[in-house]
């Protein structure tokens, strides 16, 4: 008897997903189909986002390789591709709605965009929710938010800001703060980069905290710990932004740009499936809670915590449990053991090109 998988959102987990059932376990169980959703016609390697938007580092094609042509390699019939986004699942029918992308409906984007979405309801014996998170502020690139379209113009525009600015404010202390700070700082010597980190180590206490302010305070960044920014809306105006900080003193700046916290992309989920943030509540096999046959991987669910490594790990364990429900072995026994997470600054000394030769071997599938 045939069977569908579902799998929403084509970033890093779903996409890992995806090829993974395709590649290792579509030739065994012949009757398998495989749905992905996107809102996104491309992967997006968003990993390597922090140098993207430095003017002229980066090129489009090294963050976004189209998706469907690497699922075209597989049997007719045994993968779809639908540009667009879930508006609702029904756990007890097990069928997804879907608004699916005007320019996809119309038959290949060559309507005048003027058309509404369609809907679109898919019935899913299993089904992966990898929808991922936003950032807290959208108009940042920092996640693969919105259209391809949408991205690309999340990137340009704020490159053409921080091109602009001659003081930028950069608020967090994580990986992404931190690598945003010392890319603008690298590029453009002559202007000041405040990095304003509310905790009081850089990069959550990693053992290479010490050793990573040093580095930026060695290349003219101006790093405050024990700091929080809040922007006056308003502004004072000519172009400046008001940043009140927690010490009660204020700065003015050309650019702010926020790197911290994350909005889970669930609204479409029933709340029971929910916590209280909004993340999807998962056991440690990543299936949902009191959902049967649905599992989540990534930045959407509740544990252990975003990151690129976890997001991969999860998606080998979802992938290989669903290939173990396919063979009739229970409901998945392929529990995910410790996941090991290299100090960020191993990460970023062996990753140089912050692992953008692996945006097109995600998107073909040659990483699986």
């Amino acid at each position: 008897m045939a069977k569908t998988v579902v799998i929403l959102g084509g970033s890093l987990g779903g996409l890992a997903v995806a090829h993974r059932l395709l590649k290792h376990t579509r030739p065994r169980e012949d009757d398998l189909r495989v749905i992905l959703v996107s809102k996104n016609s491309h992967f997006y390697w968003n990993l390597a986002s922090v140098r993207a938007v430095i003017p002229g580092l980066v090129k489009d094609a090294d963050l976004l390789q189209p998706i469907e042509p690497g699922l075209s390699q597989y049997p007719s019939g045994s993968v779809e591709f639908v540009l667009g986004a879930a508006t609702g699942v029904d756990s007890a029918s097990k069928t997804v709605r879907i608004s699916v992308a005007a320019a996809e409906a119309a038959g290949g984007g060559d309507g005048d965009g003027s058309q509404a979405d369609q809907k679109r309801t898919v019935a899913y014996d299993y089904l992966v929710v990898a929808t991922g998170a936003d950032a807290a502020d959208a108009h940042m690139p920092w996640k693969a938010a919105g259209s391809y379209e949408d991205c690309l113009a999340s990137l340009h525009g704020t490159a053409a800001r921080i091109r602009a600015a001659e003081h930028v404010v950069v608020a967090g202390g994580g990986p992404t703060g931190v690598e945003v700070a010392a890319e603008i700082k690298d590029a453009f010597p002559a202007k000041t980069v405040v990095l304003l980190n509310a905790g009081a180590q850089l990069v959550g206490g990693d053992p290479s905290a010490g050793a990573v302010e040093r580095e930026l305070r060695r290349i003219g960044v101006d790093v405050r710990n024990n700091a929080k920014g809040a922007v006056d809306d308003a502004g004072p105006g000519g172009g400046k932004t008001k940043v009140s900080l927690s010490d009660g003193s204020e700065m003015l700046t050309d650019l702010y740009l926020p790197t911290t916290g994350l909005t889970p992309n669930s609204g479409f989920l029933p709340k029971d499936l929910l916590t209280d943030r909004g993340y999807v509540h998962v056991d440690d096999y990543m299936r949902v809670r009191a959902a049967p046959d649905m599992w989540a991987v990534g930045d959407v669910v509740s544990k252990p915590r975003a990151g690129f490594l976890i997001t991969d790990a999860q998606a080998a364990g979802v992938a290989k449990n669903i290939d173990l429900v396919l063979q009739g072995r229970g409901r998945g026994a392929g529990r995910l053991g410790p996941i090991p997470i290299p100090s960020f600054f191993v990460w970023a000394v062996k990753g140089r090109t912050l692992g953008m030769e692996r945006t097109s071997k995600y998107a073909d599938g040659t990483m699986f």
